[in-house]
């Protein structure tokens, strides 16, 4: 059994002041209110150059990003590792428009994925396609709308940087995760990535598609992509997620007039989520896949699941995996009873960490008791630190 309650596995690597100041950043998240206020005036200041540079690297930056570069990440990296527990590094810059930062961001990628091919704390490289892509372009190429000759080229150019990516995982042997987007540019990406992993997963799960299961439709896609997987002869490697655009999705739905792509509710997402997970158990031999998860029960049943099959709790082809700054009680426990776990480490400039850190700070207020358990949990462990004293 393993105990998510144990406050001091899962915060054994943390000073008494790091706590303290974890339990101010989530007491602030835990009010919707507050984030939305703080979002709001966080953009008025940039937009001002008001410095806030400062005061956010002190705080929710230090919290949820690795740091400002691959070499800033290798001391987390190595603490991490001390504890059992992996890391993904993934490069967050994300809504640019120039080819000249799309091609530097791809550089930069394959740079994580040499870094991980030297280091064996870091099993997986990822990257979001709309760091080396111009969204608009996406949204056309998945509505099938037809491309000017400037956009067929630079959509070639798209394919050229994803292909690039995933053909240095492949040289390397290390698996590459591309995060999902939001439903109206997912068609896109889900082709890309199939052609892909037809390319580079003959013989090992290279290339890596993402599946938020707060879309209603995720099972039929996993399924339909895996019969496509196993009738071209190739691994298929997935990571499944709960969502991070719920709101954004159905205020789109809305004005676009169209069916909303959202589960109706969070007990239809928490069904699916642990129904593939069943799926992914019964067919592991043919699919690498990531539990990308902050749910005690979900992360509970795999881990029944692997030791119900008789598998090693360090199956290559099974992982779980947690935000950096959050669910420690879960990723250092998991560690704990040996099963692979990593850390998602996003790292990047403060300035071009925003959009990650504002959807961070939703995700953790919007959430129905996410920051509830994290505060409680802090609390638990700074009183059984003054009880021991």
């Amino acid at each position: 059994m393993i105990d998510f309650n144990n406050s001091e596995i899962a915060f054994h690597d943390q000073s008494n002041a790091s706590l303290r100041e974890a339990y101010q950043l989530f007491s602030v998240m835990n009010s919707r209110i507050m984030v939305k206020i703080g979002k709001h005036l966080i953009n008025i200041a940039f937009a001002i150059h008001f410095p806030v540079k400062s005061i956010l690297q002190r705080t929710i930056y230090r919290h949820f990003v690795g740091g400002m570069s691959i070499e800033d990440c290798s001391k987390t990296i190595a603490k991490l590792a001390k504890s059992n527990v992996m890391s993904i590094l993934d490069y967050a810059l994300e809504g640019e428009e120039s080819d000249a930062i799309f091609d530097e961001t791809c550089n930069e990628v394959i740079r994580t994925v040499e870094f991980a091919h030297k280091n064996k704390s870091v099993p997986f490289s990822a990257f979001k396609i709309t760091g080396i892509a111009r969204f608009d372009l996406l949204v056309k190429v998945s509505e099938q709308k037809p491309l000017t000759e400037e956009e067929k080229a630079e959509f070639r150019r798209v394919e050229e940087r994803v292909d690039s990516i995933f053909r240095r995982g492949h040289d390397l042997n290390v698996p590459v995760l591309i995060d999902a987007e939001e439903t109206w540019i997912q068609p896109v990406l889900d082709e890309l990535v199939m052609m892909m992993m037809a390319r580079y997963n003959r013989e090992r799960a290279i290339v890596q598609n993402t599946y938020q299961m707060y879309r209603h439709d995720s099972i039929e896609r996993i399924r339909q992509h895996h019969r496509k997987a196993s009738a071209g002869r190739f691994k298929f490697g997935l990571k499944i997620v709960r969502g991070a655009y719920m709101e954004k999705e159905r205020e789109r739905a809305a004005v676009k007039g169209y069916p909303s792509p959202i589960q109706p509710d969070k007990e239809a997402t928490d069904h699916d989520f642990d129904e593939i997970i069943r799926y992914f158990m019964e067919h592991h031999e043919t699919i690498d896949f990531m539990v990308a998860t902050h749910n005690e029960k979900s992360t509970l049943l795999l881990a029944n699941l692997i030791d119900e099959k008789g598998l090693a709790r360090d199956h290559p082809g099974i992982y779980f995996s947690q935000l950096y700054g959050m669910s420690d009680h879960i990723t250092f426990n998991l560690a704990e009873q040996g099963y692979n776990v990593a850390k998602y480490l996003p790292y990047g400039e403060v300035k071009t960490m925003i959009p990650y850190l504002f959807r961070r700070a939703e995700e953790n207020s919007s959430v129905k008791g996410q920051t509830s358990r994290e505060l409680k949990l802090i609390q638990m462990e700074i009183r059984r630190r003054r009880s021991a004293e």
